[in-house]
C-alpha cells in the first residue's frame, strides 16, 4: 500500500477536503503555498497516464470545485494544477493557488505549516465548497 492509500483507508490521518467513490482530496502537508491540495484516485495506480480513462476525466470534473474553493480562499491569480508523481508511486493531481509560474516550481523548498495552519485552510476550503 502506497502513502496515499493508507491515508484513503483512515490508517493515516489527513486534513479531508473532499471524498467521492473515486476520489480522495486532502491537504499535502508539505505544501508549495497555504492551500495546496492532492486529489487521489481510490484506485492504487503508479503513473497517471495509466490510470484508467473513466477515471481521467471524472479526476478533473472532480477537482473543479475544489480549485474554484482554493481560489475563493487564498489570495491568488488562479489555481495551478500539476502532475508529477515522482515521489509516491500513486497518481495524483496537485491544486496549488498561484499568483505566477514560480509559485509551481517543485524544485524550491516546501512551506513549512503548523497542525493549526493545516487545520484553518482546510476549513477554509471546505466551507466554501460548501458555498456557507
Amino acid at each position: 500500500m502506497t502513502i496515499f492509500s493508507k491515508i484513503i483507508a483512515g490508517e493515516i490521518p489527513s486534513y479531508k477536503i473532499a471524498e467521492d467513490d473515486r476520489f480522495y482530496a486532502f491537504l499535502d502537508i508539505f505544501p508549495l503555498r497555504e492551500g495546496h491540495v492532492l486529489v487521489v484516485p481510490k484506485i492504487e495506480v503508479d503513473k497517471f497516464f495509466d490510470v484508467p480513462d473513466e477515471y481521467l476525466s471524472k479526476m478533473l470534473l472532480f477537482s473543479k470545485p475544489i480549485a474554484k474553493a482554493i481560489e475563493k480562499s487564498f489570495a491568488c491569480n488562479r489555481c495551478g494544477l500539476a502532475v508529477i508523481g515522482l515521489e509516491v508511486p500513486h497518481a495524483h493531481l496537485h491544486l496549488v493557488p498561484i499568483n505566477n509560474i514560480d509559485d509551481l516550481n517543485f524544485t524550491k523548498g516546501k512551506i513549512k505549516v503548523t497542525p493549526e495552519q493545516l487545520k484553518k485552510a482546510q476549513e477554509k476550503i471546505v466551507t466554501e465548497l460548501r458555498g456557507d
